[in-house]
């Protein structure tokens, strides 16, 4: 059962080095009662990759999530706003 929530929106800008990137991450039930933790990157304002991870539990799955939210954190990234959704 899927209990908590996990999503996440960063954003990494320095405009010296012309960088204007983000990263949204979030955790959502499969089809077949799985945990998915979806990854998604890119230039800010372009379509950029995405990436699913499947896991069995949601255990797993939310311990993937933030060991990629701190590897994030510790390269520059920090979290902006409602995952790009405003009034949420």
């Amino acid at each position: 059962m899927f209990h908590c929530r996990f999503q996440l929106y960063c954003q990494r800008v320095d405009a010296s080095k012309n960088m204007a990137r983000y990263y949204a991450l979030s955790i959502q039930p499969t089809l077949f009662g799985e945990m998915a933790v979806v990854r998604a990157w890119g230039r800010i304002g372009k379509r950029g990759g995405e990436k699913s991870e499947v896991f069995p539990t949601e255990r797993e799955a939310a311990s993937r999530f933030l060991e990629l939210v701190r590897r994030k954190r510790q390269r520059g990234y920090r979290p902006v706003g409602n995952c790009g959704h405003l009034g949420v």
